[in-house]
């Protein structure tokens, strides 16, 4: 059985990250969409409201799992017998970014990556460029899945 995780931090899940698991699930058995915890970040959205915007977004899907998790991804992978990190790219900084985390995790663990480009639609999409509209009362409905547009940011 072929697992994979899709790490992130999903504040909130975007239409980018959407289509990455959407195609991303088609490799694998099973893929993991883990939420990372991190006590040192603000988040504009509460986890129980990432997770459920990701749970509701994939609820048809046996394949997808949601969980949450603290510490480094490679030490959850090993606990969860996962062999594969899935990412996805937007553009050559976010390869550059995202090699040196792959070469590491592999140095830690033996953990493959595997990067998909993100879809010429959606990559200029990131969660920042999101919270920013939000913040601004701007239209970020074409920027989300749908679970996230009925839950405007209070």
């Amino acid at each position: 059985m072929k697992k994979a995780i899709f790490p992130g931090s999903f504040d909130p899940i975007t239409s980018g990250h959407y289509d990455i698991i959407t195609r991303g699930v088609t490799l694998f058995d099973e893929l993991i969409i883990a939420i990372g915890v991190n006590s040192n970040k603000k988040y504009m959205f509460s986890l129980e409201q990432r997770k459920k915007f990701i749970e509701d977004s994939f609820q048809n899907n046996p394949k997808i799992k949601v969980v949450t998790y603290k510490g480094l991804t490679v030490d959850f992978c090993q606990k969860n017998n996962v062999e594969f990190i899935l990412r996805g790219l937007r553009n050559p900084a976010d390869f550059e970014f995202e090699k040196a985390i792959a070469h590491t995790n592999r140095d830690l663990a033996p953990i493959e990556t595997v990067f998909l480009l993100t879809a010429a639609s959606t990559s200029y999409i990131s969660s920042s460029i999101v919270r920013e509209v939000i913040r601004n009362n701007g239209d970020y409905t074409k920027l989300v899945p749908e679970s996230v547009r009925i839950t405007k940011k209070q």
